[in-house]
């Protein structure tokens, strides 16, 4: 069995819709199984809605609106009767949403989140297996949430495997096209669960483990994985094939094409993974998979914005050892800070973190009463790895470099 995954861009409008369906036609759809994420920006819609119900509830009502109205335009398009069934389904589904909004007595964001933000994938995958459906492509609608069990640690919840496989081998037919959602899973309670953002690529993967699939695609609107993103570096190269060693080190330091998560079930398995394009279906685009090294062996450039740098020293001039950088790593986890980049001396520590749960001003409270901070906000992060001396020197024309680690293979520099 195959595994197709389908981010938010690939069905962004009915055009988009219909361009999936050409894919299928081209690569063939039997023995497959999609995997889909919300329509366009629609994640960041209801990350809206969830916002407005915390901080403005005036404004709910319209955020609310907003997804609904963009999602019937797509609906109107695809289906020219209004009385197909997919509007009533469409419709129950954000009935839901607002019902839960009306009910829940819960204060806290993380949950509320994720019971909210996922109906973004359950809309989208309502709406393409109908439209599969209505042109003659026959396939099985799941909901994922009762394929991949988690724990209930929301925003990013960590994958029940034994629940999950038991689920995936009763409930998923390989010999039929099959459409499920991205980036959920549920909890021991049935509430709904989230797997981190793009966590779409790690549900196709945590699939395809299960599945014992032949390979996992993800189809994206670039010809695969690149050796820069092109929205920040004009030159950009493709690489034909990756290993699965070289792809988890470029996902570590954040390239945006590949979760960091989604290789190692894939690793564990050596199911190849391929990154194609889906304007160019036909094309090769990327292959990851058990091999040497990357091709061709080029400067790869990865980029994290909106960073911050913290910089510790200690009060009284004593050593930052084994004990205060335990309780210094206790601290960024109790705050939720994802840890890009360390470096320490003797007096002092530099830790360069994403505050991705806005944490940040407890956790500096925090720190200032036992050491001295300097912190940077907004800075980014620039990764080479196969670095030369032109790759470091055209990154740091014109930057003011606040940070630099150097190693064998990987430079990183943290620039204001």
């Amino acid at each position: 069995m195959r595994v197709f995954k389908f981010g938010g861009a690939s069905v962004k409008d009915a055009n988009s819709i219909k361009n999936v369906v050409n894919v299928l036609k081209e690569v063939g759809h039997e023995n497959t199984l999609l995997v889909v994420s919300a329509m366009g920006k629609t994640t960041n819609a209801m990350e809206d809605v969830v916002n407005a119900y915390f901080k403005d509830k005036s404004k709910l009502s319209a955020a609310v609106h907003e997804v609904i109205q963009y999602h019937d335009s797509i609906l109107h398009d695809l289906f020219p009767n209004d009385k197909h069934p997919v509007f009533a389904s469409v419709k129950t589904l954000f009935d839901e949403v607002q019902g839960f909004l009306v009910w829940n007595k819960s204060p806290k964001y993380g949950f509320i989140y994720d019971q909210v933000v996922g109906y973004g994938e359950l809309v989208s995958t309502t709406i393409l297996s109908a439209y599969l459906n209505e042109i003659g492509i026959t396939n099985q609608w799941l909901d994922v949430r009762t394929l991949i069990k988690t724990n209930d640690d929301y925003r990013d919840a960590i994958v029940n495997w034994e629940k999950t496989q038991l689920n995936v081998t009763e409930k998923i037919d390989k010999r039929k096209l099959n459409i499920t959602q991205g980036f959920l899973g549920s909890d021991d309670n049935n509430f709904t669960t989230t797997l981190g953002r793009e966590g779409s690529d790690y549900t196709a993967a945590i699939l395809a483990y299960c599945l014992n699939a032949e390979e996992v695609t993800i189809w994206k609107d670039v010809p695969g994985v690149l050796n820069a993103d092109p929205r920040y570096f004009e030159k950009t190269e493709l690489l034909n094939n990756i290993s699965y060693r070289e792809a988890i080190e470029l996902a570590f330091y954040g390239a945006s094409v590949i979760h960091p998560k989604t290789l190692q079930p894939l690793q564990r398995k050596e199911i190849p993974l391929h990154v194609k394009s889906f304007i160019n279906p036909r094309d090769k685009g990327t292959t990851v998979g058990k091999g040497i090294g990357i091709e061709p062996k080029v400067p790869c450039f990865i980029v994290k914005k909106n960073q911050v740098l913290m910089k510790l020293s200690s009060l009284d001039f004593s050593f930052i050892v084994e004990d205060s950088i335990s309780e210094l790593f206790k601290m960024l986890h109790d705050h939720q800070m994802k840890v890009d980049l360390i470096q320490n001396s003797a007096i002092s520590f530099s830790v360069c973190v994403d505050n991705k749960f806005g944490k940040l001003e407890e956790l500096l409270n925090l720190l200032k009463r036992r050491f001295k901070v300097v912190h940077h906000e907004g800075v980014s992060l620039y990764t080479i790895r196969h670095f030369d001396i032109e790759a470091i020197t055209s990154l740091q024309k014109g930057k003011e470099i606040l940070l630099e680690q150097r190693g064998k293979e990987t430079v990183q520099l943290v620039v204001q």
